[in-house]
């Protein structure tokens, strides 16, 4: 049979696809019911995973429309209702938006861009009709960050790959339906090339199984299982997927797109640390008066409120960026403070939160504790937030050199991503850079730099008519903060570690 003629269309006419608002809208309505259902909240905190009724009913609503092509039955993969998906979830659960992030960016996409014609059919139609999910493994045991170095292996034989290997922290470990699994071919002599392939698993086949070794203890996101994985399947020719170029710049493009997704995971999780956290300080009688009336609380919130809006306008970034792109592959510097800065106003709004809420935020009941633990990973997993401040930093010192203009303000106002902002920081960038400056300087210099662009996509915002005062806001807030970290950044700190530190070094022996 030639999958390539299943339609998962049948009779419905692309123009019977809801309008995207009614989507959202009724794709929220389910959500508030679901997180409602008293049975599911209590499965959720007793046990990891999710509830199996919980997720057919969530799955009910076809969220992983939003990542398959409109010819293939879905919404045509737009990143903005993707973000909008993502927002909609973690604002009820972090754990089900990364979920839906894993399924949609890391492995729908990925398909629909790269895989052969005649598999893409039959893959889709199981999403659309049977709730099926996907996931992407990379990551081995002694090759997190250093992916390019990979063990895992296959050779070509008798019309079928063989792979062989072990990856581990795949998300939807155990659970998934179907993996985009990553390779290097072996060649005749037993050496390992190069360039990496990706290639499509459906683990429901026999010869395509899955061995799961180990479950990991996670210490947050439990709907998530993670674990550590045998690979021994042979796959058909078929389930090779094409890069348009090799397939390292593949895996770029595919991890740019993917660190995209992230303020969309991030926009639903601050709005419910920001409505929490006013919530709790205007119900909330300290001192005699309303929690909510004292400066360092108004301080933390107006901080929530102003994470909030550079987060919406890294989706809107991102979105821009797709819709005019569709190759991500050279976007490094985007991507990578899109995940970054998104990452850190997670986690800064939720420890904020927890902070607000007190001893009542160390139950495990309560959302802050557990939005805490939660939003943490988002700063290690898909790039460690240092290698990505590392990376800015080295990209853009090329392009300084490149150009032979080493005075920052310089370079900020006829840098593209950079010339808006940099009229609001003048007098803070007015210096040149050491180009051959030690890694510590690099991950704080990128950690700024991120700030100065996120700056500029605010002010992007504000230009198209998001609200005035919250803009200011946040440029102020952003101003505060890169004078801050400039502080640390030309503070000269080069102490060492002492690894030998037992002797002579217990304030007892003085006594």
């Amino acid at each position: 049979m030639n999958l390539s003629t299943i339609n998962p269309l049948k009779d419905k006419d692309i123009n019977d696809i809801k309008p995207f608002n009614t989507f959202l809208d009724d794709f929220n309505s389910m959500l508030k019911n679901v997180f409602n259902n008293t049975d599911y909240i209590e499965q959720l905190n007793n046990k990891r995973g999710i509830p199996p009724l919980m997720l057919e009913e969530i799955m009910k609503a076809n969220p992983s429309s939003v990542g398959i092509p409109l010819e293939y039955g879905g919404r045509g993969g737009y990143l903005h209702e993707n973000l909008a998906v993502l927002a909609a979830a973690s604002y009820e659960s972090l754990a089900l938006s990364l979920t839906l992030g894993i399924n949609s960016a890391l492995f729908l996409q990925p398909v629909s861009k790269y895989a052969q014609k005649d598999i893409k059919s039959s893959v889709f139609n199981r999403f659309l009709n049977e709730n099926a999910l996907g996931g992407l493994m990379i990551t081995e045991p002694d090759h997190g960050s250093d992916a390019l170095n990979m063990n895992t292996s296959f050779v070509k034989k008798d019309g079928h790959f063989h792979l062989q290997g072990t990856k581990h922290w795949a998300g939807l470990t155990g659970f998934a339906n179907y993996w985009i699994l990553t390779a290097r071919q072996q060649n005749t002599d037993g050496k390992l090339l190069r360039d990496i392939d990706f290639f499509i698993c459906d683990v429901s086949k026999p010869d395509q199984k899955i061995i799961v070794e180990e479950e990991f203890d996670n210490l947050g996101l439990y709907m998530i299982p993670y674990g550590r994985n045998h690979i021994d399947v042979r796959l058909p020719e078929l389930n090779r997927m094409q890069p348009q170029t090799s397939g390292v710049k593949m895996m770029l493009d595919l991890l740019h797109r993917s660190r995209l997704h992230f303020p969309g995971m991030g926009l639903g999780f601050i709005k419910r640390m920001l409505d929490e956290a006013i919530a709790h300080c205007q119900n909330r009688n300290v001192g005699g008066q309303s929690l909510f009336n004292y400066d360092q609380v108004q301080q933390r919130l107006s901080r929530h409120q102003s994470a909030f809006t550079v987060c919406s306008a890294l989706c809107d970034a991102g979105s821009d960026i797709t819709a005019a792109n569709d190759d991500l592959t050279t976007h490094n510097i985007e991507a990578n403070v899109i995940k970054s800065v998104t990452a850190d106003l997670m986690q800064e709004t939720s420890q904020s939160l927890l902070q607000l809420m007190g001893a009542k935020a160390y139950r495990l009941s309560n959302v802050a504790g557990k939005a805490s633990v939660d939003s943490r990973p988002f700063q290690i997993f898909e790039g460690s937030n240092d290698i990505l401040y590392t990376q800015i930093s080295q990209a853009i010192l090329k392009l300084m050199k490149h150009t032979k203009e080493f005075n920052l303000y310089e370079f900020f106002k006829s840098y593209s991503l950079t010339s808006q902002a940099i009229d609001h920081l003048k007098d803070l960038f007015n210096f040149e850079v050491n180009v051959h400056t030690p890694q510590r300087k690099l991950v704080e210099l990128g950690t700024v730099i991120s700030r100065v662009i996120a700056m500029d996509y605010v002010i992007n915002l504000g230009d198209k008519g998001f609200r005035d005062d919250m803009i200011s806001n946040a440029l102020t807030m952003l101003k505060h903060e890169i004078t801050s970290m400039l502080s640390t950044y030309s503070y000269d700190n080069t102490i060492k570690v002492v690894a030998d530190y037992n002797e002579n070094a217990s304030w007892l022996s003085f006594r």
